[in-house]
């Protein structure tokens, strides 16, 4: 058996992200679900890029502030307390609005952590 107690303000932020990255899963050693914590100011997005998954189940949790998750059909507005899901193939774009009047705090969670499983989106205009 084993067991841990973490603090995801005390893992090193992921160099090169567009907002704070914190790699829970990672810290804790976790080999079957992916775990994140996102901050991001005004005008933040969360991932990398606007992106969907063969096979990955992705819920963003949001902890604090007012998350915009981008579809190919329409924009959502997650508040604090509620929980975005994007199935696999679902293209979405996870952001904090340039408008927004405060940061966002989101814990993600995808499982299985597939590697190379995100594949770039991009949206018809």
């Amino acid at each position: 058996m084993g067991y841990q107690v973490l603090d995801p303000e005390a893992i090193d932020p992921t160099p090169d992200r567009p907002c704070v990255h914190r790699a829970v899963g990672d810290a804790a050693g976790l080999s079957e679900l992916a775990i994140n914590v996102y901050e991001a100011d005004p005008g933040e997005q969360l991932p990398l890029a606007y992106h969907y998954h063969d096979e990955q189940e992705e819920a963003f949790y949001v902890l604090e502030g007012e998350l915009a998750v981008e579809t190919p059909e329409r924009e959502y507005s997650v508040d604090a307390g509620e929980l975005f899901v994007a199935d696999p193939e679902s293209p979405h774009r996870a952001h904090n609005p340039d408008d927004a009047a405060a940061a966002v705090r989101v814990l993600a969670i995808g499982a299985p952590p597939v590697e190379d499983d995100a594949h770039p989106y991009e949206p018809e205009r």
